[in-house]
């Protein structure tokens, strides 16, 4: 018997924003999605507040900004995917103020970006850049002055997670030493040496690589006098955040001839559109590579992403589960094939639950599966109930349970 659900998958409105894969779409068309609306391109401001209304889940990148008014506008909404590895486009604490989750795909271009990197050290290590425009302008330069093999180099990794860690198999396949500093001590892959001091890093490392995540304590990590402690002729490379390099101080060591080059694929402020002018302190600088923030941006990370986020979707929608959700309590619980299920989010505040089974014991239901989690601010239970005669009913009475932020019937199979 196909169950009874509060809201047909039909009438779930999803809109998918920013050119999501197409691996997205057909992962919800296989759970029965139908009414999907996908856009090329990102919006903001009343564009944004406008296509919002009526929709219940939403998928985005990274350039549509999901502030608090945006929230409000949006009347419908359950859940948010953000089809990037990062979330800093989504006001989190807004989105859990009304119980809505946010998922994104934290690993799925961990292989794009090390590729990335190492293909950046190789260029920089021969200076390719220069003769690449050098080539381009009708210049023949054919020197090996200045050019290095990466074998036999030190490679210092900051920050040894999925990234750097699997960055660090590449290089070693590549002959290079690899020394990391990491905030957590962490297991070493192949030969690689940990808890390597960070001055200590900076002054053996012919390459230093970040793959730090945005916090106040990375914030200008490599500052002017931490690139100063980088080795003469080393190169910098940052593919994590914008905020974690002084790139004015940056550029004034590639000037001075104190570092060899450099390589950045994120800014402090990039352009909100294509046709917006990009300006940093490291355009015109010889053996300087700059890429538009594109680390993960291949198709097969794409394809990843765009599955691994669409999934996670779908598990919300049709059983409660919140597994990799940035902003909520992790719950999962598989469907049963009878009884019905509820989902309850609520401030984190005493009382709420015996709230809860107190409303299923009056319905004189049987609790065959309950799960509650909770952070500081909010929790979140699913609940499996036999003998439910009025679903509507017991729905009507948890949502007036006081300091209620939402509850749904996810399905009823009697």
């Amino acid at each position: 018997m196909s169950p009874k659900l509060s809201l047909p998958k039909d009438l779930i409105r999803i809109l998918l924003l920013e050119g999501i894969s197409d691996t997205a779409a057909q992962t919800l068309h296989d759970a029965g999605y139908r009414s999907v609306t996908r856009m090329a391109k990102a919006l903001d401001g009343e564009a944004l507040h406008d296509a919002l209304r009526g929709v219940h889940l939403l998928g985005i990148r990274s350039r549509t900004q999901m502030d608090a008014a945006a929230f409000a506008a949006a009347d419908r909404l359950i859940a948010v995917g953000c089809f990037s590895v990062g979330t800093n486009q989504v006001d989190l604490q807004a989105a859990k103020d009304i119980g809505v989750p946010v998922f994104n795909a934290p690993f799925s271009n961990t292989r794009s970006v090390a590729e990335l990197t190492m293909g950046e050290i190789v260029m920089l290590l021969r200076r390719i850049p220069g003769k690449s425009n050098a080539a381009h302008d009708g210049r023949w330069e054919k020197s090996a002055e200045g050019s290095r093999e990466v074998r036999g180099k030190t490679l210092g990794i900051i920050g040894y997670g999925n990234i750097g860690s699997q960055l660090s198999v590449l290089a070693e396949a590549f002959g290079m030493r690899v020394i990391f500093h990491d905030v957590v001590p962490k297991l070493a892959h192949g030969n690689a040496a940990g808890n390597t001091p960070l001055p200590v890093l900076l002054a053996q490392s012919d390459v230093v690589t970040l793959h730090v995540p945005e916090t106040p304590a990375t914030e200008n990590l490599m500052s002017a006098d931490m690139i100063a402690r980088m080795k003469p002729g080393a190169v910098l490379i940052n593919n994590s955040r914008g905020t974690v390099v002084d790139l004015d101080a940056l550029a004034q060591s590639l000037r001075d001839g104190h570092l060899g080059g450099a390589s950045v694929d994120v800014f402090p402020e990039e352009p909100a559109k294509g046709n917006d002018i990009f300006r940093t302190p490291l355009q015109h600088l010889p053996n300087v590579i700059l890429t538009p923030h594109i680390g993960g941006s291949t198709m097969e990370a794409q394809e990843r992403i765009g599955e691994e986020v669409a999934r996670k979707l779908v598990d919300w929608s049709d059983t409660g589960t919140t597994l990799g959700a940035v902003n909520f309590p992790e719950v999962a619980l598989p469907a049963r094939q009878a009884g019905t299920r509820f989902i309850h989010i609520h401030r984190n505040q005493p009382g709420v639950l015996a709230s809860v089974n107190d409303i299923f014991r009056a319905a004189s239901a049987n609790v065959a599966a309950q799960y509650l989690q909770t952070d500081p601010q909010i929790g979140y239970v699913v609940v499996d109930a036999e003998g439910i005669e009025d679903a509507e009913v017991v729905q009507a009475a948890l949502r007036d349970v006081p300091g209620t932020l939402r509850s749904r019937v996810l399905y009823d199979r009697g």
